[in-house]
């Protein structure tokens, strides 16, 4: 690959600036593509970030309790584990910094565009290149990559009224630190899986809280314990140790597999969870209003050991009844009861099927991924999309999970990304994209897989759907089957197109027969 010198960063209005390859986001997809870059011996890249830190979600989250729900030594990077872990589940600040120092000791910082925010990105036809409008200047790319991350935009719901608010309000993404919540009458609208962390944080501080409640969820208890110093040293002097405790993480989290895709065996974990249920909340009533009527799994399955515990609390209530109307210093439920309220916390999850992005990204003929997509998004491997030549997404449509880590699954589209850059790079050709026909089988396998799982059977609206009712978030497998299937790319499944200026091809046939896209 060509090698490329840093230079100063073109001021607005100037002249583009190209670089081999784009990136967008630096959370663990943006950091692990440059990363593996880099091992590869490739400098001419650059990540675009907008914020002045590396760290996507784990920078943004750093609400009270913000803490991983996967096991630190599997939510990690697979070439780049971690001994000093503290916990069996890592806590917002260390893995924070675990990606800071893979940043830094990996070397990729001088590639970073910190402050650049992406404004627009176009395929351009003629030149056989990406076009990217930043918030600091013109840049143009060969090869782009998205790993802005599906929990990235904050979701924030229509309340009537809201605009008459006059107390503090912000979403938990977004926390502001400096408000100070002890005192004050507080209102939490959603519970999910910020929710669940932070409200068992904030209980103690507060004069009252009010939690209202859409729709319980499924809470696990959090096997958690402290890693003593003892097997922290024990990690870093024997590092086969730790790769030991991951795979065994892993295998067993893959197990879970089983209860998604097979209904029955589902009841075993809702035992589970109605057992902790139980112990945690005494009270028949609350109880009552606490239990799912959905299968669990169909939601995002929460692990808390706190959450349940602090809603038994004098000065906390659950309503159930909804939010009817703001007003300038309270809400008003469904029922018409009104409540006073200093301050209101979103805990109301993430734009993750219709990210702001997909509306910027500009394939073949101008029309955006939004427009493509219309509300469904849909990709070839979880990773490339048909019209869009040059442009790899990390944890795109139907990469998320329910049961195991999504690092697992970004290292594995990371791979697929190298793998079609090797191929571009043996065979001279310019440009690389996914046939349609692999596309829509790809599609249809995934659908396949995913009928009678309790992804779609469950019984429940989840933030897994898109606004067709189609589930375009999950991989319904195991992950290992995922990593298996996007290891190797077959040029079968992909148009190819020569030098800038060519005509683009599909193994070596003129790609403007019936299997060129549109």
């Amino acid at each position: 690959m060509r090698r490329h010198t840093e230079e100063k960063v073109a001021e607005p209005g100037a002249a583009a600036r190209h670089t081999r390859v784009a990136i967008i986001g630096s959370g663990f997809g943006g950091l692990g593509a440059a990363i593996r870059l880099r091992r590869r011996g490739e400098e001419d890249f650059i990540i675009f970030e907008r914020a002045a830190d590396v760290g996507g979600t784990w920078r943004d989250n750093s609400y009270p309790g913000c803490a991983c729900d996967v096991q630190s030594h599997l939510y990690s990077f697979s070439f780049a584990p971690n001994p000093d872990w503290t916990r069996s589940y890592s806590p917002q600040p260390e893995i924070w910094d675990y990606l800071r120092r893979c940043a830094r000791d990996f070397g990729v910082l001088p590639h970073i565009r910190f402050r650049h925010e992406v404004r627009d990105a176009a395929w351009d036809e003629d030149a056989q290149l990406w076009r990217v409008e930043t918030s600091e200047g013109l840049y143009t790319a060969d090869v782009l990559v998205m790993a802005s991350g599906a929990l990235s935009e904050p979701r924030v719901p229509s309340l009537p009224g809201f605009e008459n608010f006059r107390g503090k309000s912000f979403h938990s993404a977004r926390w502001e630190h400096e408000y100070d919540l002890r005192g004050k009458r507080v209102a939490v609208i959603g519970t999910g899986a910020s929710a669940v962390q932070f409200v068992p944080e904030i209980q103690p501080a507060v004069e009252r809280l009010h939690i209202f409640q859409r729709t319980p969820p499924w809470v696990m208890p959090r096997t958690e314990r402290a890693f003593t110093a003892r097997e922290r040293r024990l990690f870093r002097r024997f590092p086969l140790l730790q790769r030991g405790a991951r795979a065994a993480i892993y295998a067993f989290r893959e197990l879970f597999v089983f209860g998604f895709r097979h209904l029955r065996l589902s009841r075993l974990i809702r035992r589970v969870a109605l057992r902790h249920l139980a112990r945690s909340v005494p009270d028949p009533v609350l109880r009552a209003r606490l239990t799912p009527a959905y299968d669990i799994g169909c939601k995002r399955i929460l692990v808390s050991n706190d959450y349940l515990p602090a809603l038994t609390r004098p000065n906390v209530e659950l309503v159930t009844a909804g939010v009817a109307e703001v007003r300038g210093h309270s809400i008003v439920d469904g029922e018409g009861v009104e409540r006073p309220v200093d301050a209101i916390i979103f805990g109301t999850g993430f734009r993750v099927t219709d990210q702001p992005l997909a509306g910027r990204v500009r394939g073949r003929g101008g029309a955006t991924l939004e427009e493509v997509w219309r509300g469904s998004p849909r990709a070839h491997l979880g990773t490339t999309v048909s019209g869009f030549p040059n442009l790899f997404i990390l944890l795109g449509p139907n990469t998320g999970l329910g049961h195991n880590s999504v690092v697992y699954m970004i290292e594995a589209q990371i791979e697929h990304f190298l793998s079609a850059l090797d191929f571009m790079e043996q065979s001279g050709v310019a440009v690389i994209e996914p046939r349609p026909e692999a596309q829509a089988a790809f599609v249809g396998e995934v659908e396949r897989r995913m009928e009678g799982t309790v992804w779609v059977a469950g019984r429940c609206a989840s933030w897994y759907l898109d606004r067709t009712g189609r589930n375009s978030t999950i991989w319904p497998d195991f992950t290992w089957r995922f990593r298996r299937r996007v290891a190797r790319l077959d040029p079968a499944e992909y148009l190819t197109g020569g030098a800038p200026g060519g005509t683009p091809r599909m193994n070596g046939k003129d790609a403007t027969s019936k299997n060129a896209p549109s």
